[in-house]
């Protein structure tokens, strides 16, 4: 078994390095070709029966073309115009290859030089209406700066060659070098502070640990990714593992730990399996282990897979769920950096924190500090979803404006649509209203307009959405996965969530609504963890920015975006039908009558809402009552 030493390191970081940097290279070039197919989890989903990077293999050997090479890497980050396949070197990238005749079709072209195939599988700006051939020259990877995403999509994730040759484990060379001191000091004048939502400086918190009192000590990497739409961690898991090991180990290194811990959640199996390929390989490579780099520091790695309850995302949860316990927080103090997991000092740094430490102590602390913001240091990745044209991973600086993620990143809301809002921090967070889209994405400006970092979800919201119910939604969601050991939460979510379905049922009344800011402060102010303290912030944001589509509701019993289903009323135009029975027919409880030729009419207590009549109507004569009063009264008018 061949264990690395730092001349082998030396040796393959060269080796691979110039491999890299060739694969890099902007101008298509004679010679070697790298087809780098997406193998992130979001590409594979909406993929045909076999995957883009084994059709590719095929069809390559079928051919016989040697200068050609298939390597399958991690999430390629437009996830909305996937699966994703990218030319190297030119960075030439073809959209939506689904099936085997495109496969050929871009093989074939490679074979006479012309990678620029027909439009339909490159990506056109919905905006502009221009083909865009090459990676870099497309708005959505144009304006980010890739630091944690920089290997993810580019490198094989299986190969630990490929990761030394783009820089890694140079990081934990360097820290071993030092004291763990010197490495703690070097993370906290770094300015990193913890990626999974609270912020806490990361330096600090190893510190607490390294002074705390009590062997063995533990480090684990909090890869519970619960938020809806959030995948960050995930494709950083699948894509670059052994950069999450690497900072894990520098992390145990620091505080004093033999053994770390990576919690992610089973429903990750692929991120789960390539994490546990590369705690294999980093084994044999004396990367992990034993006498890691030939030192006296040994430290070793278990993947933990988490059952998927939303709330062990919170520290002290998910160290009762290792523990073999049920996955409920308890009261700090004392913290998990004092008595933590098996009631030993215990330091628990999210997914991309840790591959941030990797990096920082690789290119060190002054480098990083140099990107982002004075308090909030270094990039951040995002999970943009929602009313968008283009959606996918981001990664950009902190304090980037809201607006450069929605609008020049991802182009903005669909043609026809217009953004009002976008939700920031998961269903922990708040709705900021495009008014406030100048804001920078960093810690201390989000909370100003009552959102939160999270973990790095954000979902857009267009006119389309009614502000209270995209509030009763996130209620929801965190009153199911409440734990409910403490009363504010466990009861307070109930009555929140009670509140808001009479107002979207049309049952709300005025002191409804001053009862729902009442409560969303106390549950807020008296709940014993996270997950209480922050489940309110979803109805606090839109009652300060939309509380005219709750008093809509409430008082006029009408919801603005024509979502809240008992709200909404059907009617057929008298002058607009023709008795044509359609509608009648299609109906699914039967709540439309009329004879042939004559008006139809609905009756509303049958009625389901389901919008069928409005959908097959020929003749556009059944509305909904909003159209039905205006269109009505522009009928009388033009009748006098």
């Amino acid at each position: 078994m061949e264990r690395y030493t730092e001349k082998d390191l030396i040796r393959i970081r060269e080796e691979y390095g110039r491999r890299l940097e060739e694969r890099k290279k902007r101008k298509i070039e004679p010679g070697k070709k790298y087809i780098l197919t997406c193998g992130g989890t979001s590409c594979l989903s909406i993929g045909g029966e076999k995957s883009t990077y084994e059709l590719f293999k095929k069809v390559v050997a079928e051919k016989g073309i040697e200068d050609v090479e298939v390597i399958n890497v991690g999430c390629m980050r437009m996830c909305s115009e996937g699966p994703l396949v990218a030319l190297y070197p030119g960075g030439v990238l073809y959209t939506r290859v689904k099936d085997e005749e495109t496969v050929r079709t871009i093989v074939d072209a490679l074979k006479e030089d012309n990678p620029y195939i027909d439009e339909d599988h490159h990506y056109k700006d919905p905006l502009t209406g221009e083909v865009i051939h090459h990676m870099w020259e497309i708005p959505f990877f144009k304006y980010q700066e890739s630091i944690i995403l920089g290997r993810v999509g580019l490198i094989d994730p299986t190969s630990i060659e490929e990761y030394i040759g783009a820089g890694g484990y140079f990081g934990l060379l360097r820290a071993l070098r030092m004291t763990p001191q010197e490495v703690i000091e070097e993370i906290y004048n770094s300015g990193l502070r913890g990626r999974g939502g609270a912020g806490f400086p990361t330096g600090l918190k190893w510190k607490f640990a390294r002074q705390a009192q009590g062997e063995p000590k533990y480090v684990i990497a909090n890869g519970d990714e619960g938020d809806p739409g959030a995948y960050m961690n995930r494709a950083e898991m699948e894509g670059d593992p052994f950069a999450l090991i690497e900072g894990l180990t520098i992390a145990g290194y620091a505080v004093g730990a033999s053994k770390g811990y990576i919690y992610t959640r089973a429903e990750y199996p692929l991120a789960a399996e390539l994490v546990e390929h590369a705690i294999q390989v980093a084994k044999e490579k004396g990367l992990l282990g034993q006498n890691i780099l030939g030192t006296d520091f040994s430290f070793d790695i278990e993947v933990f897979k988490g059952a998927g309850a939303f709330v062990c995302g919170e520290e002290t949860a998910l160290i009762a769920s290792i523990e073999g316990k049920a996955g409920r927080p308890r009261p700090r103090p004392p913290f998990p950096a004092q008595k933590g997991l098996w009631g030993r000092p215990t330091v628990i740094n999210n997914v991309e924190t840790l591959m941030n430490v990797a990096l920082i102590m690789e290119r060190g602390a002054e480098w990083f500090k140099g990107i982002g913001t004075q308090k909030s240091t270094g990039t951040k990745v995002f999970a943009l979803a929602g009313s968008l044209n283009v959606s996918g991973l981001v990664e950009v600086p902190l304090g980037t404006p809201i607006k450069v993620l929605v609008e020049d990143i991802a182009r903005g809301a669909p043609q026809g649509h217009t953004l009002k809002a976008v939700q920031m921090g998961g269903p922990s967070g708040g709705c900021v209203p495009i008014e406030h889209f100048d804001v920078g994405i960093d810690y201390e400006s989000l909370r100003s307009v009552g959102a939160i970092m999270g973990s790095g979800g954000v979902i857009a919201l267009d006119e389309s959405s009614c502000m209270v119910d995209v509030a009763k939604f996130f209620i929801e969601f965190t009153k199911n996965e409440s734990c409910g050991q403490c009363t504010p939460c466990r009861d307070g979510l109930v009555e929140m969530y009670d509140i808001l379905t009479r107002i979207t049922e049309g049952k709300g009344k005025r002191e409804d609504v001053e009862k729902l800011e009442k409560l969303a402060t106390v549950v807020k102010n008296t709940s014993l963890c996270g997950l209480g303290q922050t489940a309110p912030g979803p109805v606090l944001s839109t009652l300060t920015y939309f509380k005219d589509e709750y008093m809509e509701h409430v008082e006029n019993k009408r919801c603005p975006a024509k979502v809240c289903l008992p709200l909404i009323e059907y009617y057929i135009l008298p002058y607009a039908c023709k008795g044509c029975t359609i509608c009648a027919k299609n109906c699914p409880v039967n709540a439309i009558s009329g004879d042939p030729g004559k008006l139809h009419t609905i009756d509303p207590e049958v009625c389901i809402k389901c919008g069928t009549c409005m959908a097959v109507c020929p003749f556009d004569a059944v509305v909904k009552k909003d159209a039905y009063e205006e269109r009505g009264e522009l009928y009388e008018r033009s009748q006098h």
